[in-house]
């Protein structure tokens, strides 16, 4: 299993495949056992919760589920738009 991956959490990053793609959200946390990423907003499944003293009534609470780390690409903070390595591989050939 590889841990090193190519955002981290915070990162702001769009999803590019699957039943979510297009949108964009920060990644809230990192499951490197199984290469999956929970980004805000995304992926929302109902969880049930069981009675408790702080919540008695129990029910169902709506919460973010996991996406593979390969359906989401890093986010540019200026532009909002997805980052693209080809291009900035062909403007550091160019100025060569």
């Amino acid at each position: 299993m590889n841990t090193k991956f190519h955002v981290k959490s915070g990162d702001e990053v769009q999803v590019i495949a699957g039943a979510h793609k297009g949108r964009q959200g920060k990644i809230l946390q990192i499951l490197t056992k199984s290469d999956r990423v929970v980004v805000e907003g995304v992926n929302m499944i109902k969880k049930s919760t069981r009675p408790t003293q702080t919540n008695p009534q129990g029910g169902f609470e709506e919460r973010e589920g996991s996406i593979h780390v390969s359906n989401v690409k890093k986010v540019e903070a200026k532009s909002k738009a997805p980052k693209k390595k080809a291009a900035a591989k062909k403007a550091a050939k160019k100025n060569e």
